[in-house]
């Protein structure tokens, strides 16, 4: 298989391409520049954001494209054009945010969506991802795939997340616990996403696929007693009512990232159907082995654990964390 991987030096697109590097695919990266492609892709700069940023892309062909944009719809409309007629399968990763929210528990990919215009510069992130469906879907037809991801973890996570929660719980002692602990919470390992979304262009599937862990898979419990034995800590996990944490003011999913406490925004995004990835071969790694990598990669770098520029850093104050704590 030739693999044309728009991005692929970060996170999910790097995932990807590495994916497809151990499968033996030709892999052919697309980006900035800024970053190393991974080892043994061949690599082609250029900004798709600027008029003739695509220029690299005239030549060449290749059986499948994978994007991972998530900015103006219009670029990946763009892209797609760009390649028409050259690619066989267009994979693009968008998001489970697309639903019109709030999202019903167990909602399948029938459900409302938030309107999207293929055309569209960027709005704001839902309606882009839905702009960037319809830009796929416009110009490759059931030759486009919708990976509807949801909270995405795993190593080189670059929104801070797990890292958070892996930093705070490593420094030990007393820590706020959001409960309640048997709360469940869906996710995707992005390496289980890139494995999922090769198959899947491999065998030709087109259409939304919600790709995030089965019910049941992991906890807030499971996941955060994962944080403790992969880092070896001695924290003491204090579960917490979400009824005291929300009256101090503390932001489920930004300051206590990954949690949302029951009720409508819990639904929507821990509570979806994923019975047809599933069916297609989605297979999710237990949360205690995407736990102890990630910490295995933070303590391989350098320096800082890389943040995204255009997300906010996630956590919680400690001074909020530490009051609560003693009430």
């Amino acid at each position: 298989m030739r693999l044309l991987m728009l991005g692929g030096t970060e996170f999910v697109g790097r995932a990807v391409a590495e994916e497809a590097l151990d499968r033996g695919w030709d892999v052919t990266v697309f980006h900035r520049g800024t970053r190393p492609a991974p080892d043994g892709a061949a690599a082609r700069h250029g900004d798709r954001t600027t008029g003739s940023g695509l220029s690299a892309l005239a030549t060449g062909e290749w059986d499948a494209v994978v994007d991972t944009w998530s900015g103006a719809p219009a670029a990946v409309l763009r892209a797609a054009r760009s390649l028409s007629g050259r690619v066989g399968h267009y994979a693009y990763v968008s998001s489970r945010s697309v639903y019109a929210f709030p999202a019903p528990a167990g909602l399948d990919e029938d459900g409302p969506l938030v309107p999207g215009d293929p055309e569209a510069d960027a709005t704001d992130y839902a309606s882009d991802k839905r702009g960037g469906e319809r830009a796929a879907e416009e110009v490759f037809g059931d030759r486009s795939l919708h990976v509807r991801a949801g909270l995405i973890l795993g190593p080189r996570e670059n929104i801070g997340r797990l890292p958070w929660w892996l930093g705070r719980i490593a420094e030990g002692g007393p820590v706020l616990a959001p409960g309640p602990r048997d709360l469940p919470i869906q996710y995707v390992d992005a390496r289980d996403l890139a494995a999922w979304t090769l198959d899947a262009v491999e065998r030709g599937l087109g259409g939304p696929y919600n790709l995030v862990s089965p019910p049941g898979h992991a906890t807030m419990g499971d996941l955060l007693r994962a944080c403790v034995r992969a880092t070896g800590s001695d924290a003491d996990l204090r579960w917490t009512d979400p009824d005291t944490i929300l009256a101090a003011g503390v932001e489920p999913w930004s300051d206590l990232p990954v949690w949302l406490p029951p009720g409508e925004a819990h639904a929507t995004m821990h509570q979806g159907d994923v019975s047809r990835a599933v069916a297609t071969g989605l297979r999710c790694r237990p949360v205690a082995e995407t736990v102890a990598d990630t910490w295995a990669w933070m303590r391989s770098l350098d320096g800082p654990v890389p943040q995204r520029p255009d997300r906010p850093a996630p956590g919680l104050d400690r001074a909020v964390e530490a009051a609560l704590l003693g009430a």
